[in-house]
C-alpha cells in the first residue's frame, strides 16, 4: 500500500496536523510506503523532521512564488504529482486552507472526497472513512469507490506520529514552474493571525471558551483573564463570532475549529449541538451556567450552575493565588 500525505506548513515549520497524518498513514499502510509532498519555498530543510515522524520519501515542490499558498499552481502540482506517483490513498489536512485545496485537487484527479474524516479503516482494495454528519450529532461511514482514495481529516483526530530517530529517508525534488497567469491572478495583500502572545486554539492543552451568557463583547475580559492565569486559548461559541464579539479564528464547533485538549472550561455556552461536535472530546469539560437545563451539562464532567459574573472572578483569584500567577 502507498499513501501519500499533503504536508500543511505552519509559517516556516510544518504544521502538527501534518504530523497526525503521518501517525495514521503508517499505521494503515502497515509497512507500506508513506510519502509526503510539501509545497513552499526553500521547504527542503524540513524534511528531517518529517523522516524523524515515519514518512520515507518527502516530495519536495520549491519556488520562490510558491512561498505562500495560492490555490491553483498548488492544485495543479500536486496532482501531476499525484497522478505520476499513483498512490492509494491521499491524505489532506482539513483546515480551513486544506479543504479548499482538498476539493480541488480531488476535482482535478476526478476522484471522490471525503472531508472532516475522524476515523479510516482498509477495507480490501479501498478505505472507509467516518465523519460527523447533522451537526456532530450523527456519524457517517463512508467507502471510496475511486482510485485513488482522498480524505481531508480533521485536525486532533489522531495522535501524532511518535518522534523517533530519523532513519535515512528520500528526499526527491519535484520539478515545477509556476505559470506567470496562475501567480497574477492572486496576490497575498496580508496575512492575519492571531493576536501577540495567544495559545494557539487548535494545539492547546487548555481552552477557555466563552458564549452569549457574556451578554457583551467587554466582558469577555473575563474569559481572557481565566485564559491568561490557565496559559490558557481562548474560544468562543458560534452566536458571538456571528454577533462580532470575537474573531472568527476563535470559534469552535462545527462551522469553527474542532478542539481536544484536555480541559475545556464553556462560560456562559448552552451547548448548541454544532458546538458540541467541536469540542465534546475534549478529555474534561467543565460548563458554567446559569441555566441548570443547558445542553452543555450533558456533555460536561463537572457543571457549576450559577452567575458566571460571579463564579468565573472568583475561580480565577483562586487559580492564581493556587498557581502562583
Amino acid at each position: 500500500m502507498k499513501i501519500l500525505i499533503i504536508a500543511e506548513l505552519d509559517g516556516d515549520q510544518i504544521a502538527p496536523v501534518t504530523f497526525e497524518l503521518a501517525g495514521k498513514a503508517a499505521a494503515l499502510a502497515g509497512g507500506g510506503a508513506v510519502d509526503c509532498l510539501v509545497l513552499g519555498a526553500g521547504v527542503a530543510a524540513l524534511a528531517p523532521a518529517l523522516f524523524a515522524r515515519g514518512v520515507g520519501r518527502v516530495l519536495v515542490a520549491e519556488h520562490a512564488d510558491l512561498k505562500e499558498y495560492r490555490f491553483t499552481p498548488y492544485v495543479r502540482i500536486a496532482a501531476e504529482v499525484v497522478t505520476r506517483e499513483a498512490p492509494d490513498l491521499v491524505l489532506v489536512p482539513a483546515t480551513f486552507r486544506g479543504k479548499e485545496f482538498a476539493a480541488g485537487l480531488a476535482s482535478a484527479l476526478d476522484t471522490g472526497l471525503a472531508v472532516d474524516v475522524t476515523a479510516i479503516d482498509a477495507d480490501g482494495d479501498g478505505f472507509r472513512f467516518q465523519r460527523p454528519c447533522f451537526g456532530g450529532n450523527r456519524t457517517a461511514e463512508v467507502q471510496s469507490l475511486t482510485k485513488p482514495a482522498m480524505a481531508a481529516v480533521r485536525p486532533k483526530a489522531f495522535p501524532p506520529a511518535p518522534v523517533a530517530d530519523a532513519k535515512p529517508g528520500t528526499v526527491v525534488s519535484v520539478p515545477v514552474a509556476p505559470k506567470p497567469e496562475e501567480i497574477a491572478a492572486a496576490r497575498v495583500v496580508e496575512l492575519l493571525t492571531g493576536g501577540a502572545g495567544e495559545v494557539n486554539l487548535q494545539d492547546a492543552e487548555i481552552v477557555v471558551s466563552g458564549g452569549r451568557g457574556l451578554q457583551k463583547p467587554e466582558n469577555f475580559a473575563v474569559v481572557r483573564e481565566l485564559a491568561a492565569v490557565l496559559k490558557a486559548a481562548v474560544g468562543a461559541s458560534r452566536a458571538v463570532v456571528d454577533a462580532g464579539w470575537i474573531p472568527y479564528a476563535h470559534q469552535v464547533g462545527q462551522t469553527g475549529r474542532t478542539v481536544t485538549p484536555r480541559l475545556y472550561i464553556a462560560i456562559g455556552i448552552s451547548g448548541a449541538i454544532q458546538h458540541l461536535a467541536g469540542m465534546r472530546n475534549s478529555d474534561v469539560i467543565v460548563a458554567i451556567n446559569k441555566d441548570p437545563e443547558a445542553p452543555i451539562f450533558k456533555v460536561a464532567n463537572y457543571g457549576i450552575v450559577g452567575d458566571l459574573f460571579e463564579v468565573v472572578p472568583k475561580l480565577t483569584t483562586a487559580l492564581k493565588a493556587r498557581l502562583g500567577r
